[in-house]
């Protein structure tokens, strides 16, 4: 029994002294990259998700107009402060203005930070869907969009201008294409993240089955010449048209083997991203988990 005791004392200061090692470390730094798209737009960069150290969240849009900064997302919760600094080593405009492409945390996580001042803009069921998260409840409700819009907004004017689209679910069920027209880029936010499966969140509205129809829409929105994805680098509108095709893609071949009783893994071994130069298959079985989850329901 004294054996154990001792034993006991011993892993319990030696937890303890880790603690305090841990609280004496110093803390790692969050550190996100800023690149200039054109002009007066500039994109905080998003790291790997999947590594918490460095995870910030999404890419967001930093676009300075005459009247003040417009983000198009605030990354994850607890990133404010590196955001604002990147922020200012372009600008020292106030941020007045933040886009919420949709829900998800990694992109809305920073929406109280920049002040109560700020106007939060989203579509309408994204509203809904933000007003369902722990984040967004008690006195974290005043971080909710105040302006809100079905299928399509404008904001501003001129060279200022920003427009808003909807399109129907895809990543969520209320995902918003963001255009700046005068310098013919165009924000999507995870309606297209990556090139790999979809994530169709269907707890908040998303459909791995509609995505690509969504998408198609996409190409009526003219004269663009550079795509902000969710989380990764820019790409162009060719790019953006082949994600559609592969979403189509996927989405058809899932439907397909559910249909012939094949169960999710042997659609997913079946289904080859050979054809789609630098896509990966890491996510795509999780797109097909979802087909098949919607048309179970």
């Amino acid at each position: 029994m004294k054996r154990f005791l001792i034993l006991g004392t011993i892993v319990a200061v030696g937890g303890l002294t880790m603690a305090a090692a841990a609280a004496q470390a110093p803390a790692t730094p969050k550190v996100i990259d800023i690149q200039k798209v054109k002009d007066n737009l500039y994109v905080l960069t998003s790291s790997t998700p999947g590594n918490a150290a460095t995870f910030s969240g999404g890419n967001v849009a930093v676009f300075i107009t005459d009247k003040g900064v417009t983000l198009v997302d605030t990354k994850l919760n607890g990133w404010g402060q590196a955001v604002l600094d990147k922020i200012k080593s372009v600008t020292s405009k106030p941020v007045t203005t933040i886009i919420n492409t949709h829900t998800h945390g990694d992109h809305t996580g920073n929406n109280g930070f920049f002040g109560a001042s700020v106007e939060i803009v989203a579509q309408e069921n994204t509203k809904a869907n933000m007003a369902k998260m722990d984040a967004f409840k008690g006195d974290n409700a005043k971080s909710l969009p105040s302006k809100t819009y079905k299928d399509e907004m404008t904001l501003g004017a001129g060279t200022d201008r920003i427009d808003l689209y909807y399109f129907g679910p895809a990543h969520t069920s209320g995902d918003t294409f963001v255009v700046f027209p005068a310098l013919r880029v165009l924000h999507t936010g995870d309606a297209f993240a990556w090139k790999d499966g979809p994530l169709c969140d269907r707890g908040n509205g998303g459909s791995c089955i509609s995505f690509p129809q969504t998408l198609a829409k996409v190409s009526t929105i003219k004269d663009v010449d550079i795509v902000i994805p969710g989380h990764s680098p820019l790409q162009t509108p060719k790019d953006e048209q082949e994600y559609q095709r592969f979403t189509a893609d996927l989405s058809a071949h899932a439907q397909a083997e559910m249909k012939a009783g094949k169960t999710v893994d042997e659609a997913t071994a079946s289904f080859k991203v050979d054809k789609y130069p630098g896509y990966k298959n890491e996510r795509v079985k999780g797109s097909i988990q979802a087909v098949y989850d919607e048309l179970k329901k």
